[in-house]
């Protein structure tokens, strides 16, 4: 799952969704698409709409604009009970004078276990799922709060759910026990097979666990991509700055593309032809362009852009670094600016430098003190958006 080219059934769809409250759209125009047995998450600051989202396709709220479909089957007027939906909440929402095994065992209050087992098997073989096989009598309240959680999803997916939504989760957890409990999540929902809409404000988390992700913002998601699509190619300057650590820029194209830049300045490693501004052998590494960003000049590729789509001299273009391809002394692309702090996190050190009053943000082994010479090889920079003048 989460291939851009998979042709798995469509399990969900919102054609156009729109929800206003008063005047304020909190979803707008949101089209989707999620595929049967995908790991779908709805990432976002708070406010993006996202939880929204959520409350809609489970039905505890009705789309002002849209539709929203189920299996291709339209959903309207449909109450919640009868989406065939498992929902798990951000609070856990276990019942407190039951046990656990009778939290589970809930939904099946209302519906027939699946596969033909008895209460009793179905209960037995979720608490085995989620790891809890010998809680079915304990008290609720005698459990950690990833316990809970494991809880929470077990009773959700008890009665066989075409689609399980989870909100937020994991929102209430120390760090660690997070991680451990994302990985759970996902070999869960991996095993059932079952698709699975996450709402979450954690990039990290996203990126983890999801096989496609839409990234949200005032209530529409600007990029809807596998996680590595996401991070290496974002779609918009929002996405650039919003998913992990970046660093973004604005300049001016100064050459065309497949050049370096019209006044034949040299810059890294490639020199340039005088009178054609062409790179020669040793700088022609694809299809690249010079832009200029504060009065310096740097070569960016432009990836698998033609003609017709490149960027022409005087255009505005913006483009991003990751903080983990900028190397200390490398790269065909250099600058010089001054260590303004340094955080180290066990594995790297994550320095904020000062480059003429602007941040950039770089990672590495060992922390480093006052100026240093940082670079980038075009390749690494990925162009956001072009602007004609």
């Amino acid at each position: 799952m989460g291939s851009e080219e998979s042709h798995a059934p469509v399990a969900v769809e919102l054609d156009g969704v729109t929800k206003r409250y008063g005047d304020t759209a909190a979803v707008d125009d949101v089209s989707l698409r999620v595929r049967e047995g995908e790991f779908f998450t709805l990432v976002g600051p708070s406010g993006c709409g996202k939880t929204t989202t959520l409350r809609l396709i489970a039905g505890f709220e009705a789309p002002t604009e849209g539709a929203i479909r189920f299996g291709g089957d339209s959903v309207a007027g449909v109450p919640p009970e009868a989406r065939d939906v498992g929902v798990v909440f951000q609070n856990y929402a276990l019942f407190p004078h039951m046990t656990v095994g009778e939290n589970v065992g809930y939904g099946l209050n209302f519906a027939d276990p699946p596969g033909g087992v008895t209460r009793g098997e179905r209960v037995a073989e979720l608490l085995e799922l989620v790891d809890l096989p010998d809680a079915a009598d304990r008290d609720p309240e005698s459990l950690s709060g990833g316990q809970k959680q494991r809880v929470a999803m077990a009773r959700a997916i008890a009665p066989g759910p075409d689609v399980l939504l989870l909100d937020e989760p994991m929102s209430a957890l120390d760090a660690r026990l997070r991680e451990r409990l994302r990985v759970q999540v996902k070999a869960i929902q991996s095993e059932l097979g079952i698709t699975t809409v996450y709402v979450t404000h954690d990039q990290e988390e996203a990126l983890a666990i999801s096989d496609r992700v839409a990234v949200m913002s005032g209530g529409t998601p600007e990029q809807v991509a596998p996680p590595r699509t996401v991070y290496r190619e974002p779609a918009t300057r929002f996405v650039a700055e919003f998913v992990g650590d970046n660093n973004v820029f604005t300049g001016r194209v100064v050459g065309a593309s497949g050049t370096a830049d019209a006044e034949g300045e040299r810059g890294g490693d490639g020199a340039v032809d005088g009178e054609t501004g062409a790179l020669d052998d040793g700088a022609r590494d694809g299809n690249e362009t010079a832009i200029e960003v504060d009065g310096e000049r740097f070569r960016v590729g432009l990836g698998d852009r033609d003609a017709r789509t490149s960027p022409g001299p005087g255009d505005r273009i913006t483009v991003c670094v990751r903080p983990e391809h900028l190397r200390i002394g490398g790269g065909r692309n250099r600058i010089t600016a001054t260590v303004a702090n340094a955080e180290f996190l066990g594995e790297t050190t994550r320095m904020t430098l000062d480059w003429g009053g602007r941040e950039i943000v770089i990672r590495a082994r060992d922390p480093l003190s006052g100026e240093v010479a940082v670079g980038f090889d075009p390749a690494d920079a990925h162009v956001i958006g072009v602007e004609s003048e």
